[in-house]
């Protein structure tokens, strides 16, 4: 009988298919002409979960995309694990960007790309393929075991939290694993133990109802692109530095172990401006860009527009401009301080020439954090230690 490693190596290039066949579904949760490939996608995952000898695998509905659950509690006085997952996947505009159409994964150097091979349907395929390891080769597992993966990750899980609510009995766990990190570098073994939250909102400015004539209005009417844009700028310094009042009032400050822990991970600074073709880092003075990248609030503008766009001139002064601004928050701020603290901000800063709106989009995520010390967390260390030979960073 093979081990569980041995059938692994022997069914490497079958679980690159599977896998392969699972990033050819377009299950992009944010735009609803895919709403039929996110359901579909849930399909495919529950056959996968019924094929390799998961039980009581359900597409279960909610107000919007649906949930996979499935599990394996056949261990009597194990503990009980619930594995996290998501199948939906970001937008892929622009497409001009793209080497490759992002649904065609594509082998290149030992790498496998395709939009969600890394977030978060590689995580995903590689469950279900070690959970198959060991039924096929043992005929059991060595705990209890339930499955869920969602399909609205990328919408902020606008209704996830119900959805627990309403099954909480199911759910119902010892532990609980998030499926949804990145390696931090090739070979090098980190364990995730806290995650962002995240604020979104929609900023728009306005002047006027109609557009403008640059030639019978300029110099008379404000105009709320440039509005805007002061308002933008205003909002952090040259540095990075969010200079909103308030902003960083509740932020937990990290620990000498935390810091310690950081600097363990290895940086590559001119790689990382070689991969995003960027001239020069930036961010708070103080700390690291490990630290600042992983442990500090962000604000950042993530999409901005108005006025004409099109081809050729179009001499006018627009009637509104607008732009998408988020958040990353960390423990112990609360979004809901920090979005009024936003709003009373713009409010305060603003040309008063215009009008302004500031729209929460979707709903908003809190940051979360397991103790260092947590039984879970120290039995990861053993596992990713006995498996790469050295000790992992948190």
């Amino acid at each position: 009988m093979a081990t569980t490693d041995e059938f692994l190596n022997e069914t490497h290039e079958q679980g690159l298919r599977e896998l392969e066949d699972f990033l050819r579904i377009p299950s992009i949760s944010s735009q609803p002409e895919h709403a039929d490939d996110v359901r579909r996608a849930a399909g495919h995952l529950a056959e996968q979960y019924k094929r390799i000898g998961l039980q009581n695998v359900e597409v279960i509905d909610t107000a919007g995309h649906p949930v996979v659950y499935a599990d394996w509690l056949k261990a009597p006085g194990k503990p009980t694990v619930l594995l996290y997952g998501h199948y939906d996947v970001q937008p892929v505009d622009p497409l001009d960007l793209w080497t490759s159409p992002p649904f065609e994964p594509r082998q290149q150097d030992g790498l496998l790309f395709g939009r969600g091979s890394s977030d978060d349907k590689g995580q995903i395929a590689l469950h279900w393929q070690a959970i198959q390891a060991w039924l096929r080769t043992t005929g059991e597992l060595p705990l209890n075991l339930k499955v869920i993966a969602e399909g609205e990750e990328e919408i902020s899980s606008i209704h996830f939290e119900d959805f627990v609510r309403a099954n909480r009995d199911r759910l119902t766990t010892d532990y609980c694993v998030i499926s949804d990190t990145t390696m931090v570098a090739k070979g090098f073994p980190a364990i995730t133990y806290a995650l962002r939250g995240l604020i979104y909102f929609e900023l728009r400015v306005e002047a006027a109802t109609v557009d403008m004539h640059s030639g019978l209005m300029g110099g008379v009417a404000p105009n709320p692109a440039q509005a805007l844009a002061e308002i933008l700028t205003r909002l952090k310094d040259s540095s990075g530095h969010i200079l909103v009042p308030g902003f960083y009032d509740a932020v937990r400050p990290l620990s000498e172990e935390e810091h310690r822990q950081f600097a363990r991970v290895p940086f590559d600074e001119a790689a990382l401006k070689q991969t995003y073709g960027l001239e020069a880092l930036q961010g708070e003075a103080g700390f690291t860009p490990t630290e600042r990248n992983w442990a500090r609030p962000t604000l950042d503008v993530n999409g901005i527009w108005g006025g004409y766009q099109g081809p050729g001139a179009k001499t006018i002064i627009p009637a509104w401009a607008a732009a998408k601004v988020s958040c990353r928050l960390v423990p112990d701020q609360d979004p809901k301080a920090v979005a009024a603290a936003l709003r009373d901000y713009i409010d305060e800063v603003r040309p008063q020439t215009v009008r302004v709106s500031l729209t929460e989009l979707e709903s908003h995520s809190e940051p979360w954090i397991t103790p260092v010390d947590h039984p879970l967390i120290q039995a990861g260390r053993r596992a990713l230690e006995r498996v790469y030979g050295k000790a992992p960073a948190l």
